[in-house]
Parts: C-alpha cells; structure tokens; sequence
C-alpha cells in the first residue's frame, strides 16, 4: 500500500523505535503512548483491520497475541492491556491492522 504509514514503517521508509522484528511482524514504540511502555505489533502483510481477517488468519493472530505477552515480560510488565481497534468506529486511525500492548503505570487508567 502505498499510502499506508505503517508500510512504510516496515519498509524502512519512516523512522520508528523498533523493538523487535522478525519475517512476520514488525514491534514498535507508539508515538503517543497513553502509558509508560506502549508499542504496536503490526504484521508485515497489509491487512486493512480485523475485520478483514478470516479462518486463514487464525496462527498470524495468534502468533500476535503470544507475541505481545512475551514482549511485555521481557519489558518488565507485571501486567498489561491489548487493543486491537477496527474501522473508524471503533477508533481505528491508521487502516493497518496493529494491536497495541500497554501497561507499567501505578494507576489503572479504567476505559
């Protein structure tokens, strides 16, 4: 996609904090985290949002999820967050499908 920020991102065209990188997916800080350790994984493949996912879908999205948790206990998290946000109603503001793990502050921030 060409006008996609996170391609370009995984492209190496937009600078971001990589935390981690593999054949599949792409791990990066979140510029405007909402607490103190926020970061998205974000599969390489263009996938416009979780909607768009189907059967074929199922390892990538569970490779994801077990993704976020072993990063967030290499980042020290006793405990975190997921979100996964789909279409422009459920406040998706980037169309690559991403999932953002967050947590480390000593308040919860109830949602």
């Amino acid at each position: 996609m060409n006008n996609c920020i996170f391609c370009k991102i995984i492209n190496k065209d937009i600078p971001a904090s990589i935390i981690y990188e593999d054949q599949e997916f792409l791990v990066f800080e979140d510029i405007k985290p909402i607490d103190k350790v926020h970061f998205l994984i974000v599969p390489k493949i263009h996938i416009k949002n979780l909607m768009g996912c189907n059967d074929t879908d199922q390892i990538m999205l569970g490779k994801m999820l077990l993704l976020g948790a072993k990063l967030a206990n290499q980042l020290g998290l006793k405990g975190y967050r997921t979100m996964i946000n789909s279409g422009a109603e459920g406040g998706q503001e980037v169309f690559h499908m991403h999932f953002h793990v967050y947590g480390g502050s000593d308040t919860l921030i109830k949602i």
